[in-house]
């Protein structure tokens, strides 16, 4: 290590850039008010009030309102729940064991089925329920359960308003400025996109470039929400940007459709490929239009019209320029603003699967892992039993549905066991001799700021930074009054540690389901929902299809299974394909007959 890595520059407070330190200023004035707040409100516990404004320390305004919006929803939600069944069950501790296990499993098997805010909620729901119910196997009086739960929602509901409050006093980059960056990055990525897709080669790249363009679209999704919780033009615009996204879908699969038709057509014209590069890159002008194109392509307008498929060609591709085009147009509209909702149809969101079987497999062990742990916890009379149920339920929801679990535990645990080490040095190093609680803010608040840049300066670590700065009040515990009792401290951080070891445990005993498992599930639920395309009156429109069909291929998307993932993407293109000729021939049904025999010739072709 030489001298430079150490001078003032290297630093994370001189490294720091303005955005950085916004943020990092932003979260960290946002968790020491809540915590001031809560403590001169004489709440128990009021480090919960700085946990929850870190929970909702998002860099966006949408970010923190639909997060915030969601936290309040499930905390009421397991306030309530934690109130009715610990107050029939208390004085029956394998009743309440089981009641409270039973909703935990509820709301981890719930979540699965909803994305966003109302997954979120679900979440701490069933937490929240864990957070509050758990601790009061100790009480003795009915009374207090009230005074409990509502000091835990108290808690929430002043961090997240802190969090709010710092948000509009030093906001961040817009939600609209990200959005509208993101459709014309992939606006612009489409064209790149398909130069790759129509080249004559097979690549396990090209495969990967399709899965990357389909998640990224997918993903956009969830800036689509966080534009419409923090802008009003773009509330009034919500059924635009779905068409849009509907859009960019449509067009990665006529990408795909065409590469398919270019790779099975024996004699293709011999300047297509000429043509159609010069087609991108006149499409990647902004001042193309409709005549432009038609010059270029006019070169590959059929002149037989038996000629199947060269007529299919000719009819995707020109269905290919009609769509990126009237999407430039849409784009161009949301960025100057002009307000037309006559262009485009109102559209549904982007549809989405549940896979039952791993939603009910996931609230099952959610069940047993609280079972097992509250069935020690009873035989053995341990007093810290309810902070390893608290921890391990937060572990089994939080981690059911992350595409990792064993990977995620594993870096909770090295979280768990450093804030041990910390909080022990804070608590009876520093805290112990001070009097006031602005004195201990005198040491929390760079404290937090550098834990804060260093998440962002460290991306690596960005994950461990930012449970350590999520877990931090929970195991420094600033309560009011403060207590100082070595035994229960050493205690209390054992049984959050070995919580979270016997959820572990319970993830390795009754493992996730394989990727392979799930790619066979997923592709039978393609065919399905496919059969129902065929149906007079399907349940499903084709946009509606075709984002449901891009969902089940997003979700291996991170898989290590390479067969899995080629097989269910394979699936998910093909019967796309097909029913996009079902709904042209559906289209059609108004024509003559010798339009249909065509249709379905050209369906034959496509099958080949």
């Amino acid at each position: 290590m030489n001298a430079s890595s150490w001078s003032l520059r290297n630093l994370p407070w001189f490294r720091a850039t303005l955005a950085q330190w916004r943020y990092a200023l932003r979260n960290t004035i946002a968790m020491c008010l809540a915590l001031t707040v809560a403590y001169y409100l004489n709440l128990d516990e009021p480090y919960w009030a700085m946990t929850s404004a870190a929970v909702v320390s998002f860099p966006t305004v949408g970010g923190v309102i639909s997060k915030s919006l969601g936290r309040i929803a499930g905390s009421l939600l397991g306030a309530i729940a934690a109130l009715l069944l610990a107050g029939h069950t208390l004085n029956e501790p394998w009743f309440f064991l089981l009641s409270m296990s039973a909703w935990l499993g509820f709301c981890t098997w719930a979540c699965a089925h909803f994305t966003n805010n109302v997954a979120y909620a679900f979440q701490l729901a069933g937490y929240t329920a864990a957070i509050i119910a758990f601790p009061m196997v100790n009480i003795t009086e009915a009374s207090q359960l009230w005074d409990i739960a509502q000091a835990r929602v108290c808690e929430v509901i002043v961090g997240i308003l802190c969090g709010g409050m710092m948000m509009m006093i030093l906001p961040s980059s817009s939600d609209a400025t990200a959005l509208l960056t993101a459709l014309k990055n992939m606006h612009a990525r489409l064209l790149e996109h398909a130069s790759l897709l129509w080249q004559p080669e097979t690549t396990d790249a090209i495969r990967a470039a399709h899965e990357g363009v389909i998640g990224q679209i997918l993903t956009m999704n969830l800036l689509r929400i966080q534009a419409f919780w923090s802008h009003y033009r773009f509330r009034q615009q919500n059924a635009r940007l779905n068409a849009l996204l509907h859009q960019q879908l449509r067009m990665t699969s006529v990408i795909s459709s065409l590469r398919r038709m270019l790779l099975n057509w024996p004699s293709p014209p011999g300047a297509t490929r000429e043509i159609l590069e010069q087609l991108l890159t006149a499409l990647a002008s902004s001042q193309t239009d409709v005549y432009t194109v038609a010059r270029i392509i006019a070169p590959l307008r059929p002149t037989n019209v038996a000629d199947y498929r060269h007529v299919a060609f000719w009819q995707r591709l020109r269905y290919f320029c009609r769509l990126y085009l009237q999407s430039s147009q849409e784009l161009h509209r949301l960025q100057s603003g002009v307000d037309d909702h006559t262009r485009l149809p109102r559209t549904s969101g982007l549809a989405r699967h549940t896979d039952n079987a791993e939603a009910m497999w996931s609230g099952l062990r959610t069940f047993c892992t609280l079972m097992m742990i509250g069935a020690w916890s009873i035989a053995s009379q341990w007093d810290a039993g309810a902070n390893a149920l608290t921890l391990a339920a937060i572990s089994c929801v939080l981690y059911s549905a992350v595409a990792a679990p064993f990977k995620s535990l594993s870096l909770l645990m090295r979280t768990l066991v450093l804030l041990s080490l910390f909080s022990f040095v804070v608590k009876f190093g520093l805290m112990v001799q001070i009097s006031d609680l602005w004195q201990f803010l005198l040491f929390l608040f760079p404290l937090l700021a550098t834990m804060q840049l260093l998440k962002l300066q460290m991306p690596k670590f960005a994950a461990l930074w930012g449970q350590l700065i999520v877990f931090m009040g929970s195991f420094i515990a600033v309560t009011n009054p403060p207590v100082y009792d070595f035994a229960d401290f050493l205690n209390d951080n054992l049984a959050k540690i070995v919580g979270v070891a016997l959820a572990w445990l319970a993830f390795a005993i009754l493992r996730p389901g394989s990727d392979a498992r799930k790619s066979r599930r997923h592709i039978r639920a393609l065919r399905r929902d496919f059969v129902d395309q065929l149906s007079r009156h399907p349940t499903l429109s084709e946009s509606e299809f075709e984002s449901l069909t891009y969902h089940h291929v997003s979700q291996l998307s991170n898989s290590q299974d390479a067969l899995a993932r080629r097989w269910l993407l394979r699936w998910g293109v093909v019967l796309l394909n097909c029913s996009h000729v079902v709904w042209q021939l559906r289209d059609w049904n108004r024509v003559p007959i010798r339009y249909r025999e065509y249709g379905i010739t050209v369906f034959h072709c496509c099958g080949e």
